[in-house]
């Protein structure tokens, strides 16, 4: 399959306003996730909440913070696109038009938000039920955690439906259409059969792609490869992903015929090219807010009864089962057993974020980790001194970003994960050179930072514990030899390197199948 280079980097994708996308009519993102939320002042929000009627209180605007949303919004400002995606706040339908349109950002209207609306039911069955439940666990290769309903599968479809009639409302000409994630598998198929020939259809995948072990308890699996396939282009993280994706493919679509070298799938009279890059932060803003954030290390301490002086590792997940945090925390107990020195002088801080709450298996997973967290705790604990700081409190950008800055020692443990983007926000703030990462071998970003990283594999508790001393106890050279690789990777590969580069992608398959739409491959240049 073809691997994206691309160019490199340093900037910041917060103030990126070009892209390579010439002779486009228009650009249209499609997403789960919206990049503008409108609540009604006072409001508290929920995970996540569902939108209710609305009244003459005060709105008020969350805007994109980091991540993708951020890096995307001044594209669309820049291009006067479209983005659709689920209107989720609660004031959302309010301020919206008779189109389920509103213009953003607020202060200068440069591109259109159209929200798809949800019910309870529907969010039930699409967002907690096949995505959450069938979809993410498979990804992840989970499968005993798979739990189906056929009304899962009906509203995925329904919902799928939804975003592909909004999408085809707006396109117009040869317009590209950049689908996000695995929430709308189907999604490209639908808008294949119904947008004009000319409509360029693209995908990024951010999750595994599983193997074809995994894939085939996938239910309407075969339906979901062929909804795929709609795509002109398909993205993943990593090469394995493109494989594994390839592999099913091959297996469970009859009639597809696969070029593994090329990655192209030419199916029903098109072609689909599978592409690998991964994506990467804003690494000059994580840079920047480390470097601002002074005295929050200290104001955190305070709180958390942390001795400023302690050796620190950190972990930051969202509590999900794929994050391997169980299989963390045997680490640092079995290392608190190994290393006795560090009693006193270490302290492990697991900053956790409640996730998907509603689904039992996370609540069962949120449950086992905070009493593990207690035993190890109960376990090695001193009268003033706690080994393990756990929290699952909110915490500022500013706070998040001095905890970066000032933990000697990462710990990025996934069982299994599409990228882990945190391996790369912590090293983008690692201003003062001097960091540790530990990465698990089954991060998709240990492809790009495993060179450089203490690697481990997260199943093993004697080696998990043996890497956290070595480099605790690694000398200054070397601790910064690494950190100055990992820095420059992160910075090399960051997300306007990422953007640039399916944009790129996204270009070079409009033009390789022009041909095929009517069209010459030289058409006049221009931007959206």
């Amino acid at each position: 399959m073809r691997h994206t280079d691309g160019r490199s980097s340093t900037g910041s994708g917060a103030n990126r306003t070009e892209h390579p996308l010439n002779g486009v009519d228009s650009l249209i993102v499609v997403s789960n996730r919206q990049p503008y939320r409108h609540e009604f002042d006072g409001a508290t929000a929920r995970e996540p909440p569902i939108d209710t009627a609305g009244g003459d209180r005060e709105v008020t605007v969350d805007r994109p913070a980091c991540g993708l949303t951020a890096g995307l919004d001044p594209v669309l400002e820049d291009a006067g696109g479209t983005w659709i995606a689920w209107g989720d706040g609660d004031a959302d339908r309010a301020v919206t038009d008779g189109r389920d349109c509103i213009g953003v950002p607020p202060e200068d209207e440069s591109y259109t938000l159209r929200r798809v609306w949800l019910t309870e039911e529907a969010l039930e069955g699409y967002y907690y039920g096949f995505s959450n439940q069938v979809l993410w666990p498979l990804c992840h290769e989970f499968v005993d955690f798979l739990e189906f309903r056929p009304e899962f599968l009906e509203w995925y479809r329904e919902v799928n439906g939804r975003f592909a009639d909004a999408a085809v409302d707006h396109v117009t000409g040869e317009s590209v259409v950049w689908l996000q994630d695995y929430h709308l598998a189907l999604t490209a198929g639908m808008i294949r059969e119904a947008a004009p020939q000319e409509t360029t259809i693209a995908q990024f995948w951010h999750v595994p792609w599983p193997t074809p072990e995994a894939f085939r308890h996938c239910p309407g699996g075969r339906e979901l490869l062929a909804g795929l396939l709609g795509n002109d282009l398909l993205g993943f993280h990593v090469d394995a992903y493109c494989t594994a994706f390839l592999e099913c493919i091959e297996r469970f679509v009859p009639g597809a015929v696969v070029d593994s070298r090329l990655g192209i799938v030419r199916y029903e009279g098109r072609e689909t090219h599978v592409v690998a890059t991964p994506m990467g932060v804003d690494a000059a803003a994580y840079d920047e807010r480390a470097r601002e954030a002074d005295g929050e290390w200290a104001a955190f301490c305070e709180e958390y009864g942390i001795s400023p002086g302690n050796a620190i590792a950190l972990g930051v997940d969202r509590l999900d089962y794929s994050k391997g945090i169980p299989e963390r925390l045997a680490g640092v107990e079995r290392f608190l057993e190994s290393a006795p020195g560090f009693h006193g002088e270490f302290t492990f801080v697991q900053k956790a974020t409640p996730s998907r709450t509603e689904i039992p298996a996370y609540e069962r997973h949120g449950e086992f980790v905070r009493s593990e967290v207690e035993r190890i705790n109960d376990r090695f604990a001193t009268a003033d001194w706690q080994p393990i700081v756990y929290t699952e409190a909110y915490l500022p950008e500013e706070t998040l970003s001095a905890l970066y800055r000032r933990a000697d020692t990462m710990l990025v443990s996934p069982l299994y994960d599409g990228m882990n983007l945190v391996a790369s926000e912590y090293v983008a703030a690692s201003v003062d050179g001097d960091g540790a990462l530990l990465l698990s071998e089954r991060a998709g970003c240990h492809d790009l930072l495993g060179t450089f990283a203490y690697s481990i594999d997260p199943r093993w508790d004697g080696e998990f514990a043996a890497t956290i001393e070595r480099a605790l106890t690694a000398d200054d050279g070397e601790r910064r030899r690494r950190m100055a690789g990992l820095r420059h990777r992160v910075f090399e590969h960051d997300l306007e390197w990422w953007m640039d580069a399916q944009f790129g992608e996204i270009d070079r398959v409009r033009r390789v199948t022009a041909p095929s739409r009517g069209r010459s491959p030289g058409d006049p240049s221009g931007s959206v």
